[in-house]
């Protein structure tokens, strides 16, 4: 018990600075502490350090809403759900937006453990019935976005560039830096182009809106629909191969429209995110599959009980939650800042911590997905169609196209 205790403490406080921190994930931060294995494997165990990994994973999918919210900045997971939490804070309900969030992590966790043991002990002998479905199931979920929208050609148009910017970075992603959060760092640029700096070029001027919370505006029973649903999208992208959370993300646009329901949407993309985390660490037991980067590090130490692991995450869960609402109190301190020159910082950021990750290749791949990610904003069209930048390559991979 004292090496879980050790550990969540440990990855709590990791996942809490890459949380913060726009642009680094607990993958990053999992390879950095699998490079140092020899040494933390003496000093801590090999269960207190699989633990400080994965509640490190769980920590980052409650407490990187906060740079969504407020600094309009992505990950892989939070790409979409970056749109609707913005536009809450620019409407001074930037706490709320956070609270929401956690909400729809913790909900999650709730639903995600004894889904993830289920799905441990039944879905195995299923697999190979899932694995040649991924594709269709993908291509009629954006069909099905793409016919209802307003303008279907652009529509179209923008998925179908988008993914070729998304399978051109995953082909050559061996041409960037990969020394910290390997190949799948490249994703840091392209999300963050898409959905992160065209946002910040195109958003508004002036100071900061004075953030204010009155309570959390949304019906219990949205609460339950929007939590059941988010997770059944974490599982579903969490346990099928090639899936991410960003793939859930596109799906439930098409069930939950972020433009019309943005508070249903953050609360279950965010259970979306935090279900895939429990459900990864099922599919790595129940199939040596590792869906994230955490999970390849996990599967390099000394092996686990997925019980003493659920434990972790649980705990971990718990004190995100927690850390979670004690951050978004602090959203008063930016009430009248320059927005311009907060937006032009962070940019700056993005753009250093790109170079510093990725090199010249990841910087590339920012400004062409920055590009891209302008053009819906122009032509007036929601940003979801930009996920074909996720969605097309995992259809390839799906019918065995592997980049």
């Amino acid at each position: 018990m004292l090496e879980i205790l050790v550990g969540v403490g440990i990855g709590v406080v990791l996942g809490t600075i890459s949380g913060i921190i726009p642009g680094v994930h607990a993958n990053t931060l999992a390879g950095v502490l699998l490079g140092l294995q020899a040494v933390l494997l003496s000093v801590l165990g090999p269960l207190a350090l699989a633990g400080a990994m994965f509640a490190a994973l769980i920590t980052h999918t409650f407490v990187d809403a906060i740079p969504s919210t407020f600094l309009g900045v992505p990950d892989a997971d939070t790409s979409l759900v970056v749109l609707p939490a913005h536009a809450l804070c620019v409407e001074g309900k930037g706490e709320e937006a956070v609270r929401i969030a956690a909400l729809g992590g913790a909900c999650a966790m709730i639903l995600a453990v004894p889904l993830s043991v289920l799905c441990f002990l039944l879905l195995p002998a299923l697999q190979p019935y899932f694995d040649w479905w991924i594709g269709i199931l993908l291509i009629a979920a954006v069909g099905y976005m793409i016919v209802t929208c307003e303008a279907p050609g652009w529509a179209l148009a923008v998925f179908v560039t988008s993914g070729l910017v998304g399978c051109f970075a995953l082909h050559y992603s061996f041409l960037g830096w990969h020394a910290i959060g390997g190949e799948s760092a490249i994703l840091m640029p392209l999300l963050s182009g898409l959905f992160g700096i065209s946002i910040l070029m195109t958003s508004s001027r002036g100071k900061v809106p004075e953030q204010h919370f009155s309570g959390i505006t949304l019906e219990d029973r949205k609460v339950v629909k929007c939590s059941v649903l988010g997770t059944a999208a974490g599982i579903a992208v969490g346990w099928l191969p090639g899936l991410s959370t960003a793939s859930a993300n596109g799906v439930l646009a098409s069930l939950i429209g972020y433009e019309k329901d943005r508070r249903g949407y953050i609360l279950a993309t965010n259970a979306a995110n935090t279900a895939n985390a429990f459900i990864g660490l099922a599919a790595l037991f129940a199939l040596s599959r590792m869906r994230n980067g955490v999970m390849a590090a996990l599967a390099e130490l000394p092996p686990q009980s997925m019980s003493a692991m659920m434990v972790v995450g649980v705990l971990a869960a718990v004190l995100a939650y927690l850390i979670t609402i004690a951050l978004s109190r602090y959203a008063r301190l930016l009430n009248g800042l320059d927005s311009s020159l907060l937006n032009r910082g962070v940019i700056g950021f993005i753009v250093l911590l790109c170079i510093l990750l990725t090199g010249p290749f990841g910087l590339f791949i920012l400004i062409l997905a920055t590009a891209t990610g302008l053009v819906p904003h122009y032509i007036n069209l929601p940003a979801v169609y930009c996920m074909g930048s996720i969605m097309i390559p995992v259809i390839f991979y799906s019918f065995g196209i592997v980049f």
